[in-house]
């Protein structure tokens, strides 16, 4: 199981025939979250035009809403959401404000640049997928640690934490659908020796090979970014 959000907020702003639209993005868990943001954005922009928003929420995006805050209708929030919709990410509200600069944009006009608006605070807020995993706590004695280790980085599997004391305790975030194999190859390298003890396992955000909770995920993404 595994959808596609983007990482938190973002802003994107552009000029078009003289009229500012600022493109507003937020990940967001629920329809409260979506809709507080939006009243955010309202009462920062009080003086704009229009705040026309779209959102998607759920894993199998079930709530899917709109608004054209007053542009002609289907010209706003209509094409924002099908943007999110082409986009295949969920869990996420985009609010596009409006300056208006005196100029009309026709009904085309308004339907690409809210579009556009929406495109570019998705693209600013980066996309990142959700997967679904266990955090797994693996026991094993001294003399084994090395071969975990190796099997763990040859296949790709983060070791979040070590713990020494009379024994080794590793713990790993692990994708649920590469569960079993992980710990049959850690089964075959102990010799059947290595313990484990899983949780009933939740969604985490998953950057390359490594699973994030959502509380670090931001530092982990701005790091890539940098390098």
């Amino acid at each position: 199981m595994s959808y596609f959000t983007i990482k938190d907020e973002s802003i994107a702003e552009f000029k078009e025939k003289k009229s500012i639209f600022i493109g507003h993005g937020k990940r967001v868990e629920n329809e409260d979250e979506a809709k507080e943001f939006i009243q955010k954005i309202k009462n920062k922009h009080k003086q704009a035009r229009h705040n026309v928003y779209a959102y998607i929420i759920g894993e199998k995006k079930q709530i899917q809403r709109y608004s054209d805050d007053g542009e002609p209708q289907g010209t706003g929030g209509i094409p924002m959401l099908e943007v999110l919709k082409k986009s295949d990410i969920t869990d996420v509200v985009v609010v596009v404000t409006r300056y208006f600069g005196g100029i009309l944009l026709g009904t085309g006009g308004l339907a690409r640049a809210y579009s556009k608006g929406t495109s570019l605070a998705i693209k600013e807020g980066g996309v990142v997928e959700k997967v679904k995993g266990v955090a797994l706590e693996i026991t094993i004695e001294y003399d084994l640690l090395g071969k975990l280790q190796h099997v763990c980085a040859k296949d790709n599997f983060y070791i979040e934490h070590v713990e020494y004391t009379d024994i080794v305790k590793i713990k790993i975030l692990c994708q649920y659908d590469k569960l079993e194999k992980l710990k049959s190859q850690l089964t075959e390298v102990s010799s059947g020796k290595a313990l484990f003890e899983e949780d009933k396992g939740k969604m985490y955000f998953k950057l390359e090979h490594r699973l994030y909770d959502s509380e670090i995920i931001n530092s982990a993404l701005s790091n890539d970014k940098d390098k």
